[in-house]
């Protein structure tokens, strides 16, 4: 039997008849509120003792993992191969529909590890390089898109003058992705830079990815969840929202209103609207 975690179930119950908080018990033991909160059920059900010799039985050796039924082996196996090499999940939603059985994803990649070699699509260690710091223009320019219902604004900016470029598309496509980054390299950009950053997003795959070396030495995918990384271009957006186009959620017919008023924005951007990080100037002077 685990006698500290035993000495503790018993101290923590203690402290619950005397009144003090589940929040202060588990600091004072070092373990988690949920952990205390299932204790003292436990033992509010059982009895002090007839959980402590529940415990000591569910600790005692190892389980045996459950195995699958043969039969939903094949159906997890069959539905993978007929839905093209699906996911779990999509799996999980096949079971429920066609045998009205319900069956965890883990359980099912367990099933499928059996038969086939599973690997996850996302490459969590894969090299990205140093967060980028630029000490010249034409160093980084980091990219990113806005949703603004019917419209999508593909934005630019380089991180070191701020000269910024947005072009607005009726779709969030790789298509408008590399016919925003030909044009505002090429307007914008000088044509070439030592460093494109994106997120992973799609409208930065495939076509995008195919070009996107043509402009610059190296792209780099900032990493999920870090904003930071992309902290240059998010300023810029919330800029374009603030200053521009607002919240409001746009349709495609209003593509060519929209993009007047974005022409207009980037004008006074660049020439009239002072800058702190470029000590209260605009990037660009006339």
């Amino acid at each position: 039997m685990d006698m500290l975690n035993i000495s503790q179930i018993t101290l923590a119950w203690e402290l619950y008849t005397h009144g003090v908080p589940k929040s202060r018990i588990a600091a004072d033991l070092g373990k988690t509120r949920e952990t205390i909160h299932l204790w003292i059920k436990g033992i509010q059900k059982y009895a002090l003792m007839g959980f402590l010799d529940r415990y000591e039985q569910a600790k005692k050796g190892c389980r045996t993992p459950r195995k699958a039924d043969p039969v939903v082996k094949d159906w997890i196996y069959q539905t993978r191969e007929r839905e093209a090499d699906c996911c779990g999940q999509k799996i999980q939603y096949f079971l429920e529909k066609e045998h009205h059985l319900h069956l965890g994803v883990t359980k099912i990649y367990e099933v499928l590890a059996e038969k086939y070699e599973i690997r996850s699509k996302w490459k969590k260690n894969k090299e990205r390089g140093p967060v980028p710091h630029p000490e010249s223009s034409r160093e980084v320019v980091q990219m990113d898109s806005i949703d603004f219902g019917g419209l999508f604004a593909f934005t630019a900016v380089d991180c070191f003058t701020r000269e910024a470029d947005i072009l607005l598309a009726p779709e969030l496509t790789s298509q408008y992705g590399y016919r925003f980054l030909d044009r505002s390299m090429n307007r914008r950009f000088g044509g070439h830079v030592e460093l494109i950053q994106t997120d992973g997003g799609s409208e930065f795959k495939d076509q995008f990815t195919d070009h996107v070396e043509e402009y610059c030495d190296r792209h780099r995918v900032s990493r999920p969840y870090k904003k930071n990384e992309q902290s240059f271009i998010e300023s810029f957006n919330r800029t374009v929202r603030k200053e521009c186009l607002g919240w409001t959620n746009y349709q495609s017919g209003q593509l060519a209103d929209a993009t007047e008023m974005i022409e207009s924005f980037l004008l006074r951007y660049h020439y009239h609207r002072p800058h702190m990080g470029l000590g209260m100037k605009p990037p660009l002077t006339k």
